[in-house]
């Protein structure tokens, strides 16, 4: 018996093996993307101080919006999505492939993203009366402003496009930190270019707030050619061959092209919301930015890095045929998002103003537009768990060859969120753009978890479960405590220090209860494990 059953051992050890490798790889995605993010949470305290959220903000960050639209499609959204499985199984079927795979899709990627941002250049104040309401067009400087800052930044989309294929292809083989990291280079960048641009500029008759637009084609360039060396070392350098039309190119393209509807469809959506945002108060389109940066500081911290993650497990198992790990590592994937987000919505939701008053509240950046930018954090964080768990489920469908469906769930999903602003915001304001937001995207998560189950076959349990229904109950625990915490301690007008510290004291608290009642509940072993592991 003994000898029959070493074999079973095996299987589970080399289970537990992937498990805890997709963890730690999401880990080590964390920690380099926490940097990243603290980095960019600078250089938002940079631009709100130098800034504050006025036309000047608006006027940056609807020009910042242009290549960011496209770059959905080109960088982090479709295509790495329709990249990551392709490759990863054209690596399993051939090394030399791969490469010659890897560089012809730079080359096609590049041609296309250059001959976009030259479009975007020529036909720069078009695009910014597209986007705008008419009331921000009247203004001749802050269009001037817009429109110059657009043509400096189109070329961004190039830059960081063919950024995220190599941040992309260096996934595949299981490295994380470096690629991660490079965003924060680019944080870095704009941080300088604030502090020692404006000057510059102003002495040859430039507005300071150019300065933004350089330092993103600066962050641009970094963040690019930052990761060109490990592609080197890592064997992925150009063979001399390139494969323009093939059936891996043309698989990738084909995916991309499914993948362009449901972007289109999400662009749509980013241009009506932009529209409705500057047709309501001077300002708004910055304090929505603000808040969804913030918003975005856990998505990218934790979201981000255990889809991506994820992504390369998944897909590696469902392409060696195993159907059963994968959906293992799915479920490790989706358990592990419910543990790390729960805290971050409820510590979040409780300190909502005190975060945007501790962070961005100094110089041009007034109590009011606090206020204001608070609102809309807290209508962004209710989809902040379903946030998370898009972000697994939506590369998932690329990884099991059914590209269609997210792109049509997530086409429903906008044409949703379009119809509910359209009739909110005129009557509630903007902070309704931020509540659409988040509706849509549960709407959305939740029929992707349904579809999703249909395809693997997994069951009401896998999503709905005693232990995601514990972190929950934890999560209310330290909303409680931290908001409890917080009206005791937390005082808005006291110096930076004492409110950095009230700030922590209350987080550390609710953080704290958190991981007290996960023991209370059970579930201290396997985090106790994985600890000892590491």
């Amino acid at each position: 018996m003994a000898v029959q059953n070493k074999p079973d051992q095996s299987i589970q050890n080399i289970k537990k093996s992937s498990t805890t490798s997709l963890v730690f790889a999401t880990l080590k995605m964390a920690v380099a993307t926490f940097s990243s993010r603290i980095l960019g949470l600078v250089r938002e305290q940079v631009m709100a101080a130098s800034f504050g959220a006025s036309g000047l903000t608006d006027a940056f960050t609807v020009a910042y919006r242009v290549p960011n639209m496209l770059r959905d499609l080109f960088a982090e959204g479709a295509f790495s999505s329709a990249f990551v499985p392709i490759f990863t199984k054209a690596r399993v079927e051939n090394e030399k492939l791969a490469r010659t795979l890897l560089w012809s899709m730079a080359i096609i990627l590049g041609l296309i993203t250059l001959s976009l941002s030259g479009l975007i250049i020529y036909f720069a104040p078009e695009v910014v009366r597209l986007m705008t309401d008419e009331e921000f067009t009247r203004d001749p400087s802050r269009m001037g402003l817009t429109v110059q800052m657009v043509r400096i930044m189109a070329p961004f989309l190039t830059l960081i496009s063919l950024a995220a294929l190599f941040m992309g292809a260096l996934n595949t083989i299981k490295i994380f930190f470096v690629p991660a990291l490079a965003p924060a280079a680019f944080n870095i960048i704009m941080i300088a270019s604030m502090l020692t641009l404006p000057p510059f500029l102003i002495a040859r008759g430039q507005h300071p707030i150019i300065a933004l637009a350089i330092g993103v084609i600066g962050g641009g360039l970094i963040q690019l050619f930052i990761q060109i060396p490990l592609i080197f070392k890592k064997g992925l350098g150009p063979t001399g061959e390139y494969q323009f039309k093939g059936k891996w190119t043309e698989s990738i393209l084909k995916r991309l092209g499914i993948g362009t509807f449901g972007i289109a469809a999400t662009q749509v959506n980013i241009l009506i919301t932009t529209i409705l945002a500057t047709g309501t108060e001077l300002g708004a389109v910055s304090w929505l930015t603000y808040a969804f940066r913030l918003f975005q500081f856990p998505v990218g911290i934790l979201s981000v890095s255990i889809a991506g993650s994820n992504l390369v497990h998944f897909s590696q198992a469902w392409k060696e045929g195993d159907e059963a790990q994968a959906k293992r590592l799915l479920k490790a994937s989706y358990d592990f998002s419910w543990l790390v987000i729960v805290p971050a919505f409820a510590l979040m939701m409780a300190l909502s103003k005190e975060t945007v008053n501790l962070v961005f509240e100094r110089g041009a950046f007034s109590n009011a537009d606090s206020l204001q930018t608070a609102k809309a954090l807290t209508q962004y964080l209710w989809g902040l768990p379903f946030y998370g768990l898009y972000k697994i489920f939506a590369p998932t469908f690329f990884s099991i060859d059914k590209p269609k469906v997210p792109v049509i769930i997530s086409m429903v999903a906008v044409g949703f969120n379009i119809v509910f602003c359209l009739v909110m915001v005129p009557q509630y304001g903007f902070w309704v753009l931020a509540l659409g937001t988040s509706l849509s995207m549960v709407f959305n998560c939740t029929l992707q978890a349904s579809v999703l189950s249909h395809f693997l076959d997994l069951k009401l349990s896998f999503f709905i479960s005693l232990r995601v229904l514990k972190f929950v109950l934890c999560g209310v625990g330290c909303f409680f405590l931290t908001n409890f915490l917080k009206m005791k301690f937390y005082q808005f007008d006291g110096a930076l220090w004492e409110r950095f510290l009230q700030f922590s004291i209350c987080a550390i608290a609710g953080i704290s209860l958190y991981a007290a009642l996960l023991l209370i509940f059970g579930e201290g072993r396997a985090l106790k494990k994985l600890i000892k592991k590491k």
